[in-house]
């Protein structure tokens, strides 16, 4: 599909007369069966929703106005009003607490002034494998398959472990495990040859029930700029071949079937493939845009586990998971590099031909997870677990000790949730959570971590919370051994470093919800103060090992090393308004980060901002949705998001900018279609409508990486037989949340 350029003033014009469309009054309104925009702080959806169920925050069920953590949801209908492309634009356009740049190696993600490694992601309660290089690949996750997002911000060690300093993201996905059957397509198009295609055939016999997912992505890229600004020339490049975001496919097939054995017991297998290569245009220039390879990932995943509930009081689940991430250089011209030559010797400038590939990592992933909830009083809830983890690394390249590094963890926990005092509906006036785990780890030996949380509700329209949790994280292999040449707009080095002590956390928070009618306000404050911060510094280039001084002209040499410490500091504010037609809101937040960092070349010590930092950022929505007679439902949305400066060490800040949306919702629901069982559903949207681009060179960092103004429609078509098709995956304990299509 091409690219349309739409100028400012046409942007302009059309955002007026959508206004105009949308205030002009109507004599016949019921709100839309798919419509309406989410719940938590940036939702639109109205307050009933806070009724809805989630289990992130505590592992446990919980209604989301009665959870004593603060928990954020992104719901299913405000995902289907938003109509996002990826994880990444839904994360960054319905909250106001992420940062993204989109480059080859992932997602570099930021939440509340923490990177990748700080923030733990799962898929139904499992942990999303698919690192390289300190970034994940959001790619595997299917925006047409979520059916609700959970996120709690701060540390959650004690309950999920290692890398949840940050926060922890719960990807909620649909399953089909009633009698009948489903057929869903999804195909949507967008510009610079945007494509994405989602596919579900699910069924149910008796006990038995199959959900089978495949997706496509496509993009052709695209080049805000063909300037260049290499660090060891003193002139800037005008005809660079490198784009902001590369050409990419990934692919993904996915099967979960599952078995009702009986009525206390239900089992699971579920496995997948995804495939991705990012193709990259080869320049001129040797030292900043020639290219002789492209990328290339190959991931697999298996899984199998149960649910076994003995009585209304216990449940006791067990999961065992393995997770491959493979990453290769794939050649499309004959290229001189480090290799193995026929007989399995290491050599340097080994040749490689086009069409022939080299493994750069490969990373795999076993573990384990048993788990009991029981209900001991109707006021005490108490969680155990008993979790092991194997970690795997292959890198002939870049990985000593040849080649091979692993890890292992073993880790057990436990949480106790009590209530005090009087109910009012389903809360106690004081409800109280405590947890402590233990982790061993091979290399960090044993670690205790804490939490406690507690919420007062007094009256029926306020919560106050309040929480106290420690994070732990240990130097991951990568971390501790990898190293590896990158050669754009100069020759880097990056090691890693055996000698790094794990990472701790202290994170407090105090926040404050007031929902009265159609209104609701929340606002958080918080505090993370991190010890031992891993993160990448430069050093001199003669601390360099040897040979890669010999072997490269290195413009500079950075390495993994403990910060002496760092804090992020920050307020959180959301409100938002709904009603039969209409709905606003929008959420706001402020960080302050810094730490002190060991500055080898001089001796001592200096305060930094942690990179990637913005002191503001925030989102803004409004959402209108109107049921005209038969067979025609609309929605409407306008979405805004702006971004202050963002801060780094190196390589100049990030622009601020603000960017709006227009989205757009079409239902049919004739009963000639709904009598056969279909769903006909039409999105079409207009992205980045005012047309900013952040035009700064390559090699210096972005605000944002949007290619300006583009435009999407995608269609929806669904066959099914029966009702309550579709619900979220029992990841923890009895899920209730249950929507009709």
């Amino acid at each position: 599909m091409r690219h349309h350029h739409i100028t400012h003033a046409a942007a302009a014009t059309a955002f007026a007369i959508v206004l105009l469309l949308v205030c002009t009054p109507t004599a016949k309104s019921t709100p839309l069966p798919w419509g309406g925009v989410g719940s938590g702080p940036a939702s639109a959806e109205p307050v009933d929703t806070l009724r809805e169920v989630v289990v992130t925050a505590t592992g446990t069920e919980h209604l989301l106005r009665d959870v004593p953590v603060q928990t954020e949801v992104i719901s299913r209908r405000q995902l289907e009003a938003y109509g996002g492309r990826s994880l990444e634009d839904i994360l960054a356009g319905l909250t106001a607490s992420f940062a993204f740049n989109e480059d080859d190696m992932g997602s570099q993600m930021q939440m509340n002034g923490l990177g990748n490694s700080y923030i733990l992601i799962l898929i139904d309660g499992k942990r999303l494998h698919g690192d390289n290089g300190g970034e994940n690949d959001l790619g595997l996750i299917d925006p047409a398959r979520i059916d609700h997002i959970e996120i709690v911000k701060g540390a959650s060690s004690a309950l999920y472990g290692s890398d949840a300093i940050a926060g922890v993201i719960n990807i909620i996905t649909r399953k089909y495990d009633r009698d009948g059957l489903l057929i869903e397509n999804t195909t949507r198009g967008g510009s610079h040859f945007d494509l994405r295609q989602h596919n579900s055939i699910g069924f149910a016999i008796g006990k038995f029930s199959s959900l089978t997912n495949f997706q496509l992505q496509h993009s052709n890229g695209w080049q805000n700029t063909a300037t260049e600004a290499p660090s060891q020339t003193e002139f800037l490049i005008t005809d660079s071949r490198n784009m902001t975001v590369n050409r990419h496919t990934n692919w993904q097939i996915q099967e979960r079937i599952g078995l009702n054995i009986s009525p206390e017991l239900e089992l699971y297998a579920e496995g997948s493939f995804y495939w991705k290569r990012i193709y990259r245009p080869s320049g001129k220039y040797a030292a900043v845009d020639v290219k002789t390879y492209d990328l290339h990932y190959k991931n697999a995943s298996a899984a199998i586990g149960g649910k076994w509930q003995p009585s209304e009081r216990a449940i006791v689940t067990l999961d065992i998971d393995w997770n491959r991430h493979a990453y290769y250089y794939l050649f499309t011209d004959t290229t001189l590099v480090d290799g193995y030559d026929p007989w399995g010797n290491f050599t340097h400038y080994f040749p490689y031909f086009p069409g022939q590939s080299n493994l750069q990592s490969d990373q795999r992933r076993t573990m384990g997870h048993l788990k009991g909830i029981f209900q001991l009083h109707e006021r005490n809830r108490l969680s155990a677990g008993l979790e092991v983890r194997h970690d795997w690394l292959r890198a002939p390249m870049r990985v000593d000790n040849g080649g091979t590094v692993t890890d292992d963890t073993e880790a057990l926990y436990v949480q106790d949730e009590w209530g005090i005092g009087r109910k009012r509906g389903t809360t106690h006036l004081l409800q109280f959570t405590g947890g402590l785990r233990l982790d061993r780890n091979r290399q960090a030996g044993l670690h205790l971590t804490p939490k406690v949380s507690a919420m007062l509700s007094p009256t029926e329209w306020l919560r106050l919370r309040a929480a106290w949790s420690q994070g732990f994280k240990t130097p991951t292999p990568k971390e501790q051994h990898y190293r590896y040449v990158r050669e754009m707009s100069g020759t880097y080095l990056y090691l890693g470093n055996a000698d790094l002590k794990p990472q701790t956390s202290n994170y407090g928070s105090l926040s404050a919800e007031i929902t009265a009618g159609q209104w609701s306000v929340s606002v958080t404050g918080y505090i993370n103060k991190v010890k031992d911060m891993i993160t990448l510094v430069t050093i001199p280039n003669y601390r360099a090992p040897e040979e890669y001084q010999t072997q490269y002209e290195l413009h500079r040499t950075r390495q993994y090393q403990n910060l002496d410490d760092a804090r992020t500091l920050g307020i959180d504010f959301a409100f938002r308004y709904s009603s039969r037609e209409w709905a606003f809101g929008g959420s706001y937040s402020y960080l302050n980060t810094d730490a002190n960092q060991y500055d080898s070349e001089h001796d001592r010590m200096k305060a930094v901002t942690i990179d990637g930092t913005a002191h503001h950022k925030a989102n803004c929505y409004v959402t209108w949705n109107h049921r005209f007679r038969r067979p025609y439902h609309l929605g409407i949305g306008i979405y805004g998001r702006a971004s202050s400066k963002r801060f780094y060490q190196l390589n100049g800040d990030g622009k601020a900018y603000h960017i709006w949306r227009l989205t757009s919702t079409h239902d049919i629901q004739s009963r000639a279609i709904t009598s056969r069982g279909l769903t006909l559903r039409a999105e079409a949207g207009i992205d980045n409508i005012f047309n900013y681009v952040d035009r700064t060179p390559h090699g210096l960092h972005l605000g944002t990486t949007s290619p300006g103004t583009t435009v999407y429609a995608s269609l929806t078509l669904r066959f099914q037989q029966g009702k309550r098709t579709f619900k979220p995956i029992k990841t923890n304990s009895k899920q209730t949340h249950n929507e009709e299509d």
